[in-house]
């Protein structure tokens, strides 16, 4: 089976055509991205299996535009099924959905609390339905991983009747990328679901943890958006609340100022003064930016923190993995998180640790020690395509 798989960010859409012989054999055919929407820098990067990658500028004023080319350059190698990652499920989307008009309308829903990805995936299954209206689609929720989280985990404390008028509570992100990444971790230490402790750390832009025990989602990081938890490239992650109430009542911020504040001028960025991306920020410390350095050190010590007490959550931990960006490529950022954990029994072996650049999982982790450390590539498309599969 030919499955597009359509991942929408707020200003990319990643694309990959693969064909499925089975849920756990695929093969790329098509691999692509558009990105920089909305600007005259857009582009579409595109690799076809056995040939060179290709560049070409695009006109893509929209998430409508982006999932057309997607479809324009895979459609001649046929398309069988389409999947759509979605950001956001709320309280109804614990699983993978058929599309329908009725779960299109459920999506439109929960849109206020994501709504830059949840438009832009919407936007993507309004150009399938549009586009292929014959060929089945499958939404696939970032969300549904955690909807097993307990209530003890899930719930804000605050008064029950508006919260649950509201559906005000904690639902996870990165679901779609902790799934896969746990069940590769599994595979990887040779262990069955049942009576494991896992803690999966996917750290990009975005960045998240979580905690999984018997192969199900027992607590993490992102909360009712986004924004909770760990530090990332420009998002603030845990904050006081009455740091907001400061900035709106004592400072006179409008509630879209301190939006943009959280979301898109705090974390990495707002703490260095210098960029966003992890790279640029370890050759900064390393010439001795102090920012830099503290930016660095403030994103590993918010990452330990969730490790140490996710550890108490789930009674110890046997593996931990590191996946995304910054968890694949940057060995120091892993060192840095790890340091100080050794009461755990996690402890990096420094040129394991070095050798690992994310293009296949690989252990980092000293021989005989309690818990194993792992670097996994995520891979959200390929686990989408199987939920697709599995579906049809």
């Amino acid at each position: 089976m030919n499955i597009l798989v359509l991942n929408a960010g707020s200003s990319t859409l990643k694309f990959r055509l693969l064909t499925l012989r089975d849920a756990n054999d695929q093969t790329v055919v098509v691999d692509g991205i558009v990105d920089k929407l909305r600007t005259t820098q857009a582009g579409l990067e595109l690799t076809i299996a056995g040939r060179k990658p290709v560049r070409e500028s695009v006109a893509a004023e929209s998430a409508t535009d982006a999932a057309a080319h997607a479809i324009r350059v895979c459609e001649p190698y046929g398309i069988e099924a389409l999947g759509h990652r979605v950001v956001h499920g709320g309280s109804r989307f614990i699983e993978p959905a058929r599309i329908t008009a009725e779960v299109v309308r459920g999506i439109r829903e929960v849109s206020s609390l994501a709504p830059l990805h949840n438009g832009n995936a919407l936007a993507g299954i309004e150009a399938g339905i549009k586009l292929l209206p014959k060929i089945p689609a499958v939404a696939v929720f970032d969300t549904a991983f955690h909807a097993t989280m307990p209530e003890v985990a899930a719930r804000y404390a605050i008064p029950n009747d508006l919260a649950e008028k509201h559906a005000l509570r904690r639902y996870g992100f990165h679901g779609i990328s902790h799934q896969f990444v746990s069940g590769k971790l599994l595979a990887c230490i040779g262990r069955e679901a049942r009576g494991t402790r896992l803690i999966t750390c996917h750290l990009g832009n975005g960045a998240s943890s979580c905690a999984i025990r018997d192969g199900r989602s027992i607590d993490t990081s992102m909360g009712l958006t986004p924004m909770e938890g760990l530090v990332m490239g420009t998002r603030s992650g845990d904050i006081d609340p009455g740091l907001v109430l400061h900035l709106m009542t004592a400072l006179g911020m409008s509630a879209p100022q301190v939006d943009e504040l959280l979301n898109h001028q705090s974390g990495l960025l707002g703490l260095s003064g210098v960029s966003s991306d992890v790279r640029e920020l370890e050759k900064a410390a390393i010439g001795g930016d102090g920012h830099a350095e503290l930016a660095l050190e403030l994103f590993a010590y918010r990452a330990r923190k969730y490790i140490g007490a996710y550890a108490a959550v789930i009674g110890g931990v046997d593996a931990v993995a590191f996946a995304g960006g910054i968890g694949e490529h940057s060995a120091a950022m892993r060192a840095r998180i790890c340091r100080g954990l050794e009461f755990l029994g996690i402890r990096i072996d420094p040129a394991s640790n070095e050798r690992a650049t994310g293009g296949a999982p690989e252990r980092i982790s000293v021989r005989g020690e309690r818990a194993e450390i792992w670097v996994i590539p995520t891979d959200e498309e390929g686990q989408i395509a199987r939920e697709v599969y599995c579906l049809m």
